[in-house]
């Protein structure tokens, strides 16, 4: 089993707005389209079972960095893009949120009619892993999103979320086919949460002696609890610190937007005509796309290239997001007839954006930059639930009180 960290996340409440989502779903396709055209079918359902790429995800299409919500909007993204031409992209996301986790079981056997997989199989690993999780985890956390992720060639994630009210906190669980040996044997590839002290863990690889009396005693197979997993922490705070982002990386993302360092490449000149605010976004949504599991550890980072619904770190500025749309979407669509110049473009991107990370020393004035992600928000159509984003008001006295020196 692969474990790649945790990631301990507040329970937020309200919704995301029409004109957010709306966005999230365009960026979204091409986005997977892209993962599919360089890594395949079977590496998007892999990366899902990353939780640190999961949360980069969510981030980078403008979700709150850490919040519960990711992983449900993520999810129902996801499965809105992709359900209208699963059978091209042979990727089904089945199961939701509440009482649309119910139908994951019986969805999965209509995938099996439509691709010759077994679908009663299917749906027994989707019962499995919900019980290890809510049954044989007794962690505090109570199941309320399960989602099924399957390929037409058999390789799945699992990508489930527990509710503790008690600590405000949720905890999200990933699983891959392909780490999985044994289902009562440390099966998960991660557990997302905060460390809260002991837990009764019966597929504990320890736990066998426990596992064979229990089965004396109930005569049928019982349900079993994963061994708790070492946390990534994502912290409870709503705004992103600096201690939040690899500001090397960040830096090195902000230089090659700022300084025209595409106009000097061959490779980048499908991109010319891009602003450099738009390039920074472009950048960040390339890493997600082509970056390798060890670079998503700050999943905040991301939040840098369409902000937040709720203004952190700024809001979302939509004439960026909506240039970053029709870019992916313009590159997918060629690519799709072969023409592949404009998406490895935007893959140079990344690997430029690597290459300047090994000399580049960050200012660490990262409190200037997200004091100017906010000051020019209002030109770049800056958005959030609160409204659109206004010029300061501090400039405006400034020429007052110019005016009557």
């Amino acid at each position: 089993m692969a474990r790649s960290g945790t990631a301990d996340l507040t329970l937020h409440g309200g919704h995301v707005p029409p004109w957010l989502f709306n966005r999230m779903k365009g960026l979204a396709l091409p986005m997977v389209e892209a993962i599919i055209h360089e890594h395949g079918k079977e590496g998007f359902i892999e990366r899902l079972a990353h939780p640190f790429w999961f949360q980069s995800f969510g981030t980078v299409i403008g979700m709150d960095w850490n919040s519960s919500g990711v992983t449900t909007t993520v999810l129902n993204v996801l499965k809105q893009v992709i359900a209208p031409v699963s059978q091209q992209l042979g990727i089904y996301v089945c199961g939701g949120k509440g009482k649309h986790s119910l139908k994951t079981p019986q969805e999965l056997i209509q995938v099996g009619m439509k691709t010759g997989l077994d679908g009663n199989e299917l749906a027994r690993n989707s019962k499995l892993s919900s019980k290890v999780d809510n049954t044989a985890l007794q962690d505090g956390y109570q199941l309320y999103i399960h989602n099924f992720l399957v390929t037409d060639t058999g390789a799945w994630t699992v990508v489930q979320q527990g509710m503790n009210p008690k600590n405000g906190k949720a905890r999200r669980y990933h699983w891959h086919s392909g780490s999985i040996t044994n289902f009562v044997r440390e099966p998960h590839t991660a557990v997302c949460g905060e460390h809260h002290g002991n837990i009764l863990n019966l597929v504990h690889k320890e736990a066998e002696v426990t596992q064979n009396a229990i089965l004396e005693i109930s005569k049928e197979h019982p349900d079993k609890i994963i061994k708790e997993l070492p946390h990534l922490i994502v912290p409870g705070y709503h705004n992103i610190k600096a201690k939040d982002v690899n500001l090397k990386r960040l830096g090195s993302v902000l230089w090659l937007a700022q300084e025209n360092e595409t106009q000097k490449f061959e490779e980048l000149l499908l991109l010319k005509g891009l602003g450099p605010r738009t390039l920074q976004s472009l950048t960040l949504v390339s890493e997600v796309i082509h970056g390798t599991p060890s670079r998503f550890a700050d999943p905040a980072r991301f939040s840098f290239a369409h902000g937040g619904k709720d203004a952190t770190p700024f809001p979302v500025p939509t004439k960026v997001y909506d240039e970053v749309i029709i870019t992916m979407k313009t590159a997918v669509d060629k690519a799709k007839i072969g023409r592949t110049d404009k998406l490895k473009a935007i893959q140079k991107l990344t690997e430029m954006a690597q290459k300047a990370e090994k000399d580049f020393t960050p200012n660490q004035n990262f409190d200037a930059l997200v004091k100017k992600e906010n000051e020019t928000s209002h030109t770049y159509g800056g958005r959030s639930v609160f409204g659109y984003a206004k010029p300061p008001k501090g400039k405006q006295l400034n020429l007052f009180e110019d005016f009557n020196d």
